[in-house]
Protein backbone atom coordinates (compact mmCIF):
# COMPACT_ATOMS: atom_id res chain seq x y z
CA UNK A 1 0.00 0.00 0.00
CA UNK A 2 1.00 3.67 -0.16
CA UNK A 3 1.22 5.97 2.83
CA UNK A 4 2.50 9.35 3.92
CA UNK A 5 5.61 8.49 5.93
CA UNK A 6 6.66 10.99 8.59
CA UNK A 7 10.43 10.71 8.58
CA UNK A 8 11.51 13.78 10.53
CA UNK A 9 10.22 17.28 11.28
CA UNK A 10 9.37 18.90 7.98
CA UNK A 11 9.70 15.62 6.06
CA UNK A 12 6.67 13.59 4.99
CA UNK A 13 7.09 11.34 1.95
CA UNK A 14 4.53 9.48 -0.13
CA UNK A 15 5.94 5.97 -0.32
CA UNK A 16 5.03 2.32 -0.73
CA UNK A 17 5.08 0.20 2.43
CA UNK A 18 3.87 -3.26 3.36
CA UNK A 19 0.12 -3.55 3.74
CA UNK A 20 -0.66 -4.49 7.35
CA UNK A 21 -2.73 -7.55 8.19
CA UNK A 22 -5.41 -7.98 10.80
CA UNK A 23 -3.96 -10.13 13.56
CA UNK A 24 -5.90 -11.75 16.35
CA UNK A 25 -8.42 -9.30 17.79
CA UNK A 26 -7.64 -6.67 15.17
CA UNK A 27 -9.37 -4.98 12.23
CA UNK A 28 -7.93 -3.82 8.93
CA UNK A 29 -9.67 -0.75 7.53
CA UNK A 30 -9.37 0.84 4.11
CA UNK A 31 -9.20 4.56 4.80
CA UNK A 32 -11.91 6.49 2.98
CA UNK A 33 -11.36 9.91 4.54
CA UNK A 34 -8.78 11.37 6.90
CA UNK A 35 -8.65 14.99 7.97
CA UNK A 36 -5.59 16.96 9.05
CA UNK A 37 -5.52 18.18 12.63
CA UNK A 38 -3.55 21.09 14.02
CA UNK A 39 -1.75 18.54 16.17
CA UNK A 40 -0.59 16.73 13.02
CA UNK A 41 0.96 19.99 11.90
CA UNK A 42 2.67 20.52 15.25
CA UNK A 43 4.12 17.00 15.00
CA UNK A 44 5.21 17.68 11.43
CA UNK A 45 7.01 20.82 12.57
CA UNK A 46 8.63 19.09 15.54
CA UNK A 47 6.70 21.10 18.10
CA UNK A 48 4.99 18.03 19.57
CA UNK A 49 7.02 14.90 20.30
CA UNK A 50 5.32 12.88 23.05
CA UNK A 51 4.38 9.43 21.74
CA UNK A 52 5.63 10.33 18.26
CA UNK A 53 7.88 7.87 16.38
CA UNK A 54 9.97 8.23 13.25
CA UNK A 55 9.42 6.84 10.77
CA UNK A 56 5.69 6.49 11.30
CA UNK A 57 2.32 7.31 9.77
CA UNK A 58 0.36 10.24 11.22
CA UNK A 59 -3.37 10.90 11.10
CA UNK A 60 -5.99 10.22 13.78
CA UNK A 61 -9.21 11.72 12.38
CA UNK A 62 -10.55 9.14 9.96
CA UNK A 63 -13.25 6.80 8.70
CA UNK A 64 -13.17 3.80 6.43
CA UNK A 65 -14.37 0.38 5.40
CA UNK A 66 -13.45 -2.85 7.17
CA UNK A 67 -11.58 -5.11 4.75
CA UNK A 68 -10.30 -7.81 7.11
CA UNK A 69 -11.43 -9.09 10.51
CA UNK A 70 -8.95 -10.78 12.82
CA UNK A 71 -9.58 -13.99 14.73
CA UNK A 72 -11.78 -13.56 17.76
CA UNK A 73 -13.33 -10.24 16.73
CA UNK A 74 -17.10 -10.13 17.12
CA UNK A 75 -19.53 -7.42 16.05
CA UNK A 76 -17.69 -6.39 12.90
CA UNK A 77 -17.75 -7.76 9.37
CA UNK A 78 -15.98 -7.05 6.10
CA UNK A 79 -17.75 -4.13 4.43
CA UNK A 80 -18.73 -2.32 7.64
CA UNK A 81 -18.33 1.45 7.53
CA UNK A 82 -16.52 2.55 10.69
CA UNK A 83 -14.78 5.41 12.43
CA UNK A 84 -12.74 5.45 15.61
CA UNK A 85 -11.95 7.29 18.80
CA UNK A 86 -8.14 7.20 18.41
CA UNK A 87 -7.27 7.53 22.11
CA UNK A 88 -7.17 4.05 23.62
CA UNK A 89 -7.46 4.02 27.43
CA UNK A 90 -6.03 1.33 29.70
CA UNK A 91 -9.32 1.27 31.71
CA UNK A 92 -7.36 0.36 34.85
CA UNK A 93 -5.47 3.44 36.05
CA UNK A 94 -6.79 5.94 38.60
CA UNK A 95 -7.86 8.39 35.88
CA UNK A 96 -9.79 5.77 33.91
CA UNK A 97 -11.52 4.57 37.07
CA UNK A 98 -12.53 8.15 37.81
CA UNK A 99 -14.14 8.47 34.36
CA UNK A 100 -11.35 10.65 32.96
CA UNK A 101 -9.99 8.17 30.45
CA UNK A 102 -8.82 11.01 28.22
CA UNK A 103 -6.17 11.58 30.89
CA UNK A 104 -5.28 7.89 31.15
CA UNK A 105 -1.78 7.42 32.55
CA UNK A 106 -1.07 4.67 30.03
CA UNK A 107 -3.14 5.74 27.04
CA UNK A 108 -1.99 4.94 23.53
CA UNK A 109 -3.25 6.51 20.35
CA UNK A 110 -3.62 6.09 16.62
CA UNK A 111 -1.15 8.33 14.84
CA UNK A 112 1.23 8.19 17.77
CA UNK A 113 2.12 4.80 19.25
CA UNK A 114 0.19 3.12 16.40
CA UNK A 115 0.47 4.04 12.72
CA UNK A 116 -2.25 6.42 11.63
CA UNK A 117 -4.64 7.10 8.80
CA UNK A 118 -2.57 8.98 6.23
CA UNK A 119 -2.38 5.69 4.37
CA UNK A 120 -4.48 3.48 2.14
CA UNK A 121 -5.08 1.05 5.01
CA UNK A 122 -4.92 1.26 8.79
CA UNK A 123 -4.62 -1.58 11.28
CA UNK A 124 -6.78 -1.16 14.36
CA UNK A 125 -4.97 -2.76 17.32
CA UNK A 126 -6.68 -5.36 19.45
CA UNK A 127 -6.72 -2.99 22.43
CA UNK A 128 -8.71 -0.45 20.40
CA UNK A 129 -11.22 -3.05 19.24
CA UNK A 130 -11.63 -4.63 22.70
CA UNK A 131 -12.11 -1.29 24.46
CA UNK A 132 -14.98 -0.31 22.14
CA UNK A 133 -13.17 2.54 20.40
CA UNK A 134 -14.46 1.54 16.94
CA UNK A 135 -17.95 2.71 15.93
CA UNK A 136 -20.15 1.78 13.01
CA UNK A 137 -21.26 4.66 10.83
CA UNK A 138 -24.96 5.22 10.25
CA UNK A 139 -26.13 4.55 6.67
CA UNK A 140 -25.95 7.69 4.57
CA UNK A 141 -23.40 9.51 6.70
CA UNK A 142 -20.49 10.66 4.57
CA UNK A 143 -16.94 9.51 5.22
CA UNK A 144 -15.76 13.06 5.86
CA UNK A 145 -18.51 13.80 8.37
CA UNK A 146 -17.69 10.62 10.27
CA UNK A 147 -13.99 11.50 10.32
CA UNK A 148 -14.84 14.82 11.99
CA UNK A 149 -16.42 13.13 15.00
CA UNK A 150 -12.97 13.07 16.63
CA UNK A 151 -12.29 16.82 16.72
CA UNK A 152 -15.92 17.48 17.65
CA UNK A 153 -15.57 15.11 20.61
CA UNK A 154 -12.47 17.00 21.73
CA UNK A 155 -14.51 20.22 21.58
CA UNK A 156 -17.24 18.60 23.69
CA UNK A 157 -14.58 17.85 26.29
CA UNK A 158 -13.51 21.49 26.31
CA UNK A 159 -17.09 22.73 26.56
CA UNK A 160 -17.80 20.41 29.47
CA UNK A 161 -14.66 21.62 31.25
CA UNK A 162 -15.76 25.22 30.66
CA UNK A 163 -19.22 24.35 32.05
CA UNK A 164 -21.07 26.17 29.26
CA UNK A 165 -24.75 26.40 30.12
CA UNK A 166 -28.01 28.02 29.04
CA UNK A 167 -27.87 31.81 29.09
CA UNK A 168 -24.07 32.09 29.01
CA UNK A 169 -22.29 34.72 26.96
CA UNK A 170 -19.43 32.95 25.16
CA UNK A 171 -16.42 34.34 23.32
CA UNK A 172 -14.48 32.12 20.92
CA UNK A 173 -10.98 33.27 20.02
CA UNK A 174 -10.08 31.88 16.60
CA UNK A 175 -12.40 30.13 14.18
CA UNK A 176 -10.56 27.42 12.41
CA UNK A 177 -12.50 24.14 12.32
CA UNK A 178 -12.21 23.85 16.11
CA UNK A 179 -13.56 27.33 16.70
CA UNK A 180 -16.46 26.68 14.29
CA UNK A 181 -17.37 23.58 16.28
CA UNK A 182 -17.20 25.49 19.55
CA UNK A 183 -19.57 28.11 18.17
CA UNK A 184 -22.16 25.48 17.30
CA UNK A 185 -21.79 23.54 20.54
CA UNK A 186 -22.17 26.70 22.62
CA UNK A 187 -25.37 27.63 20.80
CA UNK A 188 -26.67 24.07 21.16
CA UNK A 189 -26.00 24.31 24.91
CA UNK A 190 -28.19 27.41 25.10
CA UNK A 191 -25.65 30.23 25.03
CA UNK A 192 -27.33 33.64 24.89
CA UNK A 193 -24.59 35.28 22.87
CA UNK A 194 -21.59 33.88 21.00
CA UNK A 195 -18.97 36.43 19.99
CA UNK A 196 -16.17 35.36 17.65
CA UNK A 197 -12.78 37.02 17.29
CA UNK A 198 -11.19 36.13 13.95
CA UNK A 199 -9.05 38.13 11.49
CA UNK A 200 -10.18 36.19 8.40
CA UNK A 201 -13.28 37.63 6.74
CA UNK A 202 -14.09 34.27 5.15
CA UNK A 203 -14.04 32.57 8.53
CA UNK A 204 -16.06 35.33 10.20
CA UNK A 205 -18.75 34.94 7.56
CA UNK A 206 -18.87 31.18 8.05
CA UNK A 207 -19.03 31.59 11.82
CA UNK A 208 -22.13 33.75 11.39
CA UNK A 209 -23.73 31.11 9.17
CA UNK A 210 -23.03 28.49 11.82
CA UNK A 211 -24.65 30.44 14.64
CA UNK A 212 -22.30 33.14 15.92
CA UNK A 213 -24.18 36.30 16.92
CA UNK A 214 -21.34 38.79 16.54
CA UNK A 215 -17.94 38.62 14.84
CA UNK A 216 -14.96 40.87 15.46
CA UNK A 217 -11.85 41.54 13.41
CA UNK A 218 -9.26 41.96 16.19
CA UNK A 219 -6.93 43.83 13.84
CA UNK A 220 -9.31 46.77 13.44
CA UNK A 221 -11.90 46.49 16.21
CA UNK A 222 -11.75 46.68 20.01
CA UNK A 223 -12.76 43.17 21.06
CA UNK A 224 -13.06 44.12 24.73
CA UNK A 225 -15.43 46.99 23.92
CA UNK A 226 -17.59 44.73 21.75
CA UNK A 227 -17.77 42.05 24.44
CA UNK A 228 -18.75 44.60 27.10
CA UNK A 229 -21.39 46.02 24.77
CA UNK A 230 -22.88 42.60 24.10
CA UNK A 231 -22.86 41.50 27.75
CA UNK A 232 -24.36 44.54 29.50
CA UNK A 233 -20.92 45.62 30.61
CA UNK A 234 -20.22 42.45 32.58
CA UNK A 235 -17.89 40.59 30.27
CA UNK A 236 -18.18 37.08 28.93
CA UNK A 237 -19.30 34.11 30.99
CA UNK A 238 -16.83 31.91 29.11
CA UNK A 239 -13.89 32.50 26.79
CA UNK A 240 -12.52 29.62 24.72
CA UNK A 241 -9.04 29.94 23.24
CA UNK A 242 -9.37 27.90 20.05
CA UNK A 243 -6.03 28.80 18.51
CA UNK A 244 -2.62 27.86 19.86
CA UNK A 245 -1.42 31.38 20.75
CA UNK A 246 -0.39 31.49 24.42
CA UNK A 247 -0.37 35.30 24.39
CA UNK A 248 -4.16 35.17 24.17
CA UNK A 249 -4.39 33.83 27.73
CA UNK A 250 -4.22 37.31 29.28
CA UNK A 251 -6.65 38.65 26.70
CA UNK A 252 -9.09 35.91 27.67
CA UNK A 253 -8.73 36.66 31.39
CA UNK A 254 -9.52 40.31 30.69
CA UNK A 255 -12.63 39.45 28.66
CA UNK A 256 -14.48 37.37 31.28
CA UNK A 257 -16.63 38.71 34.08
CA UNK A 258 -16.04 37.97 37.74
CA UNK A 259 -16.46 34.20 38.32
CA UNK A 260 -16.07 33.71 34.57
CA UNK A 261 -14.42 30.66 32.98
CA UNK A 262 -11.53 30.47 30.55
CA UNK A 263 -10.81 27.28 28.64
CA UNK A 264 -7.34 26.88 27.15
CA UNK A 265 -8.59 24.52 24.48
CA UNK A 266 -5.98 24.78 21.75
CA UNK A 267 -2.80 22.76 21.91
CA UNK A 268 0.31 24.79 22.64
CA UNK A 269 3.89 23.98 21.78
CA UNK A 270 6.27 22.76 24.46
CA UNK A 271 7.99 25.64 26.19
CA UNK A 272 5.23 28.19 25.51
CA UNK A 273 5.03 29.99 28.85
CA UNK A 274 3.53 33.48 28.59
CA UNK A 275 3.30 35.78 31.59
CA UNK A 276 -0.10 35.52 33.24
CA UNK A 277 -1.79 38.27 35.25
CA UNK A 278 -2.62 36.08 38.24
CA UNK A 279 -4.39 38.96 39.98
CA UNK A 280 -7.14 38.78 37.37
CA UNK A 281 -7.69 35.14 38.30
CA UNK A 282 -7.36 35.78 42.05
CA UNK A 283 -9.53 38.84 42.57
CA UNK A 284 -12.14 38.00 39.95
CA UNK A 285 -12.35 34.34 41.00
CA UNK A 286 -11.89 33.16 37.43
CA UNK A 287 -11.84 29.44 36.73
CA UNK A 288 -9.23 28.34 34.19
CA UNK A 289 -9.40 24.88 32.60
CA UNK A 290 -7.55 22.93 29.95
CA UNK A 291 -8.72 20.34 27.46
CA UNK A 292 -6.91 17.12 26.64
CA UNK A 293 -8.19 14.72 23.98
CA UNK A 294 -11.54 12.99 24.41
CA UNK A 295 -13.40 10.08 25.97
CA UNK A 296 -15.35 7.32 24.26
CA UNK A 297 -18.55 8.81 25.69
CA UNK A 298 -17.76 12.15 24.11
CA UNK A 299 -16.84 10.52 20.80
CA UNK A 300 -20.15 8.70 20.61
CA UNK A 301 -22.00 11.89 21.52
CA UNK A 302 -20.16 13.77 18.77
CA UNK A 303 -21.00 11.11 16.21
CA UNK A 304 -24.70 11.27 17.13
CA UNK A 305 -24.71 15.09 16.94
CA UNK A 306 -23.25 14.90 13.44
CA UNK A 307 -25.66 12.15 12.37
CA UNK A 308 -28.65 14.19 13.54
CA UNK A 309 -27.45 17.36 11.86
CA UNK A 310 -27.39 19.21 15.18
CA UNK A 311 -23.77 20.11 14.52
CA UNK A 312 -22.99 20.91 10.89
CA UNK A 313 -19.54 19.89 9.74
CA UNK A 314 -19.95 19.45 6.00
CA UNK A 315 -18.91 22.99 5.08
CA UNK A 316 -15.79 22.86 7.24
CA UNK A 317 -13.89 20.77 4.67
CA UNK A 318 -12.70 23.35 2.17
CA UNK A 319 -9.81 21.45 0.55
CA UNK A 320 -9.40 17.83 -0.54
CA UNK A 321 -6.27 16.08 -1.73
CA UNK A 322 -5.37 12.56 -2.83
CA UNK A 323 -2.96 10.73 -0.55
CA UNK A 324 -0.19 11.19 -3.12
CA UNK A 325 -0.31 14.93 -2.39
CA UNK A 326 0.07 14.55 1.39
CA UNK A 327 2.87 17.12 1.51
CA UNK A 328 0.80 19.77 -0.27
CA UNK A 329 -2.22 18.92 1.89
CA UNK A 330 -0.23 19.60 5.06
CA UNK A 331 1.13 22.83 3.57
CA UNK A 332 -2.37 24.10 2.78
CA UNK A 333 -3.66 23.08 6.21
CA UNK A 334 -0.79 24.94 7.84
CA UNK A 335 -1.31 28.05 5.72
CA UNK A 336 -4.79 28.68 7.07
CA UNK A 337 -6.14 29.56 3.63
CA UNK A 338 -9.00 27.11 4.11
CA UNK A 339 -10.64 25.61 7.16
CA UNK A 340 -10.34 21.83 7.19
CA UNK A 341 -8.22 19.79 4.78
CA UNK A 342 -9.12 16.19 3.95
CA UNK A 343 -7.21 13.32 2.42
CA UNK A 344 -9.95 11.61 0.46
CA UNK A 345 -10.12 8.19 -1.18
CA UNK A 346 -10.02 8.62 -4.96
Amino acid sequence: MFAGIFKAPGDVAYAEVATPKAGSGELLVRVKAATICGTDIRIYRGRKTKGVRTPSILGHEFSGEVVDVGAGVVGFSVGDAVCMDPVIPCLKCAYCKAGRENLCAFRTAIGYEFDGAFAEHIRIPATGVASGNVYKIAPGLSWEKAALAEPLACCINGQENAQIAMGDDVVVLGTGPIGMMHVQLAKAAGARRVVVSEPSQMRREMALRLGADVTVDPRSEDLGAVVRRETDGLGASVVIIAIGMPALANDALALVRKTGRVNLFAGFSKGDMPAIDVNLIHYNEILVSGASALTRRQYEKALRLIESGTIKVEDLVTHRFPLADIGEAIRVAESGTGIKVAIADA
